[in-house]
């Protein structure tokens, strides 16, 4: 991409080219496009000694940093982000080095943010993409304590709350997104049993068969016994046509598309706002997954909502 100050763009350094190869002055071409003769001369000379792919930017990277860190203390950086976690002010410290210059080195190699390694081994988190929707679902269970009738703490105040939600017990709220194109679709329920499991996968099936997704081929989900000893579970997976796979134990970033939605369904959704009944937060849970899916931009997908992921007519959903 031309920078936004450049006279040309690819486009108009061919209408150069052109030009000039028409037998006119180069002298008369570079005024008419407001550029220099040095600049004329620059991209003709580059079309005829590669062609069209000559007309494209360079890279601005140099051939060579004399100055850069040695490859060894890069290695001793990286060596004690993955181990010990350390922040670039405390590497430096150690290594001797400016924080900045640090920072730049775990930049370069991928390591600047914590969020980005798997803490017990110190590894890339590896992030991956299903090629097409329903290739991938990922599927999971958040816990919410129950609201009672009048609001709970955020309403009446810690003290006042705290004796009001006494035996109130939890809502489970089953969750499903798919790994292409991040729709998203949620059920509240009173437990995490199989049944509850096997039939939120039926109906979460008919969601994404309503948003374009005809066809589920896999579901992964964490190592909870519903999910890994369940008839009812394997049965519902059965009807679908369509396999499961179980996470990593112990590593919940496997399942991470839904794990994120999980925070995402509690910040705007669960504790957006103090509700004053239970009732009043689950009514507000459809309104929530059709502006997540319809019409809130999602940084993975260049700022577009899930829904532009499927392929439908376009104008099909409002």
């Amino acid at each position: 991409m031309s920078h936004r100050n450049a006279r040309l763009t690819v486009h108009g350094r061919r209408l150069l080219v052109e030009r000039v190869e028409s037998g006119r002055p180069v002298a008369h071409v570079a005024a008419e496009m407001g550029i220099s003769r040095a600049t004329a001369h620059k991209w003709v000379a580059r079309w005829r000694a590669e062609g069209h792919v000559g007309l494209h930017d360079r890279s601005s990277r140099p051939h060579r940093t004399p100055h850069r860190t040695p490859a060894q203390e890069e290695e001793q950086v990286c060596a004690l982000r993955r181990d010990r976690k350390l922040g670039p002010a405390r590497i430096g410290a150690i290594l001797g080095m400016p924080a900045s210059t640090v920072h730049r080195v775990l930049t370069r190699h991928h390591l600047n943010r914590l969020a980005w390694l798997d803490r017990p081994t110190g590894q890339i988190i590896r992030r991956y993409e299903r090629d097409r929707p329903g290739e991938l679902v990922h599927v999971d269970v958040k816990k919410l304590g129950r609201i009672p009738d009048g609001g709970g703490h955020k309403v009446l105040g810690r003290r006042a709350g705290r004796a009001t939600r006494a035996g109130m017990g939890f809502d489970y709220i089953h969750s499903a997104v798919d790994d292409h194109t991040r729709i998203a679709y949620s059920e509240i329920h009173p437990d995490e049993k199989a049944a509850t499991c096997a039939a939120f996968l039926r109906r979460a099936a008919a969601f994404f068969a309503t948003c374009g997704i005809d066809r589920i081929e896999r579901v992964l989900t964490d190592n909870a016994w519903a999910y890994r000893k369940s008839t009812a579970w394997r049965q519902a997976l059965d009807e679908l046509g369509a396999s499961g796979r179980l996470t990593r134990p112990y590593r919940p970033q496997t399942n991470g598309k839904v794990e994120r939605f999980n925070r995402t369904l509690t910040d705007e959704w669960a504790y957006v706002r103090p509700y004053t009944s239970n009732t009043e937060r689950t009514a507000a849970l459809a309104d929530f997954l059709h502006t997540y899916n319809h019409h809130r931009c999602h940084t993975a997908l260049a700022g577009q909502p899930p829904i532009t992921r499927v392929n439908n007519a376009e104008g099909q959903y409002t």
